[in-house]
């Protein structure tokens, strides 16, 4: 198998991380993002422990809103008596 950024894997020794897909390639590495929200480098002499997944299989975790950095105010309740 041919890795390739896009294509939909699974790692044969791990399969709790789930589906993974390819996002990017190079001579010595694949980073792949994976069902599990976490995105892991994978070194070539370990390719041969990928194998290849159905598409509908991964599905990517909501990706959470960057955070401001601003407290928004609390507001008090009001005690009527």
């Amino acid at each position: 198998m041919t890795i390739v950024p896009g294509i939909v894997v699974k790692h044969q020794s791990a399969p709790q991380w789930g589906a993974g897909k390819v996002v990017e390639v190079t001579l010595t590495m694949a980073t792949i993002e994976f069902s599990d929200g976490k995105s892991r480098k994978i070194v070539a002499s370990h390719f041969g422990d990928l194998l290849p997944s159905d598409r509908s299989s991964w599905v990517p975790l909501p990706h959470k809103a960057p955070e401001t950095g601003k407290l928004k105010k609390k507001t008090r309740a009001t005690k009527i008596a």
